[in-house]
């Protein structure tokens, strides 16, 4: 897609019994305020400047749009903005469900606007999708063969492994595994995996501007096994990987320990991090900055980033749900689409 035209941002509504129609309605009130208090203060002090002005392609259902911001009383008016278009696909009104309850009709209208904006971005319409967030058991419940958002772009866009980036601040974490078992990702540690991925995540890296710098491989096992004492992943796999990327030209370091590779990324000295599975690299970025750490698909044919939270069931419906996440994913989507 052009880069010079306006770039233009799809957003699906995720989980209509979940919170995000009410962070999204509260996100995007706030990003077209700012813009507009913005491009005035410029035009009163006669300066010319460019502004953010991305458009926004909301798919979801209006009447439910509607009820969020009737719920956390935002002001209608941002549903009829110029730089905002719904894309009403009409398939859970909101009163046929009930908030912060799993529901098949809710699991499938969530996956229907997932798959709507995905088109919209393989089609060229969109430079970039963010996304609210889903319930898995939701998704179930409605016959969706999927667990997550990963998994089903993955499918629609005919991508083979995508990688998962967190980014908070100057952390950039990649992720060797995701929904699997503690057992199972131990078992995913090897060589030509951790080959396979350093190798894709420094494209991914490029991909979104960064091509300077060293990525950091975490270690597994506590203090990184020393030499064999508490398990020898290290030795037998991690280790040979390391060497085996640098020998190919590779700017990779580690194993570092869990405890302080994190920290150090945080303060420059790596561009990023190759977490070993799910949980290291999520309590990190969440621990530093839980709504601020955006989650970001790479190496599909199109640019997702998405909240870092989930459906929030216990709080939907109430209109006290945070929308910092939310702002902080469309502006990554901005950013690097």
């Amino acid at each position: 897609m052009d880069t010079t035209q306006r770039k233009t941002i799809a957003i699906s509504m995720g989980d209509p019994a979940g919170i995000g129609p009410e962070i999204i309605v509260k996100a995007l009130f706030l990003l077209l305020e700012e813009r507009r208090a913005k491009s005035e203060t410029l035009a009163q002090c006669a300066i010319h400047m460019k502004t953010s002005s991305s458009k926004f392609l909301l798919v979801g259902d209006r009447s439910v749009l509607e009820e969020a911001c009737e719920i956390t009383d935002t002001p209608k008016k941002i549903l009829s903005d110029p730089d905002l278009e719904i894309i009403d696909l009409n398939n859970a009104a909101a009163k046929s469900f009930t908030h912060g309850a799993i529901s098949a009709l809710c699991g499938k209208a969530a996956y229907e606007y997932i798959e709507k904006a995905t088109s919209l971005c393989m089609e060229g319409k969109a430079h970039a999708l963010v996304t609210a967030p889903i319930n898995k058991e939701s998704l179930r419940a409605g016959s969706v063969p999927f667990i997550g958002h990963t998994e089903i772009i993955a499918e629609l866009t005919n991508t083979n492994d995508p990688l998962t980036l967190f980014e908070v601040k100057n952390l950039r974490v990649f992720f060797l595994s995701r929904h699997v078992s503690l057992r199972k990702a131990c078992d995913l540690v090897k060589k030509e995996r951790i080959v396979d991925y350093v190798v894709r995540c420094t494209k991914a890296l490029k991909q979104l501007g960064i091509e300077e710098g060293t990525m950091a491989i975490a270690g597994l096992n506590p203090h990184s096994g020393e030499n064999g004492l508490f398990g020898d992943e290290e030795l037998s796999e991690i280790i040979p990987a390391i060497k085996t990327l640098q020998e190919m030209g590779y700017k990779v370091a580690g194993p570092i320990g869990a405890d302080s590779v994190f920290h150090q990324a945080l303060e420059g000295k790596y561009n990023s991090v190759l977490s070993l599975y799910h949980d290291q690299g999520h309590i990190a970025t969440k621990t530093y900055d839980f709504e601020r750490t955006i989650s970001i698909t790479c190496g599909m044919p199109i640019l997702r980033s998405s909240v870092d939270h989930g459906t929030a069931f216990d709080i939907a419906g109430k209109g006290i749900a945070s929308p910092i996440s939310m702002i902080e994913a469309i502006k990554v989507a901005e950013k690097y689409s």
